[in-house]
């Protein structure tokens, strides 16, 4: 049971560093805006989602805690 805790704090330490880190990420989407017949027209539009840095640093003090009081009886 140990070992779980440890290793998901750790999982969590990562997840916490890696939202800090980034912050976000975009990507793009293919729609289609229009069909006429066989023509069809398409746009590429780039979405974004945000991560707050007040997640990622509560999710690294979590894997901390975790790391920390999870060892103990």
């Amino acid at each position: 049971m140990k070992n779980t805790a440890s290793i998901l704090g750790i999982l969590l330490i990562l997840a916490g560093i890696t939202g800090l880190a980034y912050q976000g990420f975009t990507y793009t989407k293919h729609e289609q805006v229009a069909q006429l017949g066989n023509i069809q027209v398409t746009a590429d539009t780039q979405k974004s989602v945000h991560f707050p840095p007040i997640a990622g640093g509560l999710v690294l003090v979590a894997g901390v805690a975790l790391v920390i009081f999870g060892n103990r009886k």
